[in-house]
């Protein structure tokens, strides 16, 4: 792998959320803040909660892994497929890149992105809590590995869309569902017995169990196998996505 030619392209792809910064970051600080006020502080203040853990505190890890996701595969899908749609993508293809150089540097931006969003978020719920990780490595493995696995995830929609209501087909319909009850806002033990082990199915619980768990170190699932379920995801997601830019799908005539 060349490292002049994957800092092209990462350069690229950073360069290109930073130039609509109300968009790309200011937007989703602005959504997140207005979680933590609503579900975090005004509502929070009167849930009795778990006992030694207070509502804004539980709900947080949440809040921010729904922004996380949101920057990573808009970044991603957006622009490969208005690469596509301008053609710009074909000079990519013609020259001298790799498919996985090409890869990187979509992901790279995509987790920069994300990341940015993040710390934003972050700084803004020290504002209203102690948002302090309990488990700083665990905290940052979360992050970074959720922000590439939607990273992967944009690409293939960047692929996959025709049309630019295509974009945000997955993420309305099935993403943010997903995130909404993949216990965001709620333990698992507060639902009928009948529906926790549906929810256990869920895999956006074992990202949001995890990235609790690094922050105020409460957790209702196996951290190991969530862990090594996410990794194998991004390795799965990685090679999926590999095989299409190889085949040319859709990027060819």
């Amino acid at each position: 792998m060349n490292m002049i030619r994957l800092t092209t392209v990462s350069r690229r792809e950073i360069q290109r959320f930073l130039r609509i910064p109300i968009q790309t970051l200011v937007s989703p600080w602005i959504s997140a803040t207005l979680y933590i006020l609503v579900f975090g502080v005004i509502v929070g203040s009167r849930i009795d909660f778990l006992e030694g853990i207070d509502y804004i505190d539980f709900v947080f890890p949440g809040i921010l892994m729904l922004q996380l996701i949101g920057g990573a595969v808009g970044q991603s899908s957006s622009s490969l497929y208005f690469q596509r749609w301008t053609h710009v993508i074909d000079e990519m293809l013609s020259s001298p890149l790799s498919y996985a150089e090409m890869i990187f540097g979509y992901i790279i931006g995509a987790v920069a992105r994300a990341l940015a969003v993040g710390m934003g978020i972050y700084v803004i719920a020290l504002l209203f809590t102690d948002a302090t990780p309990d488990h700083v490595f665990a905290f940052l493995f979360y992050l970074v590995t959720i922000a590439i696995i939607f990273s992967l995830i944009g690409l293939i929609i960047g692929l996959w869309a025709e049309k630019f209501e295509h974009l945000n087909v997955l993420q309305s319909f099935v993403i943010t569902p997903l995130i909404y009850v993949g216990g965001v806002f709620n333990s698992i033990d507060m639902l009928p017995e009948s529906m926790q082990g549906i929810a256990r199915l869920n895999p956006f619980f074992y990202m949001v169990d995890g990235l609790r768990y690094s922050m105020i170190s409460y957790s209702e699932s196996p951290l190991v196998a969530g862990a090594v379920g996410l990794v194998t995801v991004a390795v799965v997601l990685f090679l999926t996505v590999w095989t299409l830019f190889h085949r040319g799908w859709k990027l060819r005539a």
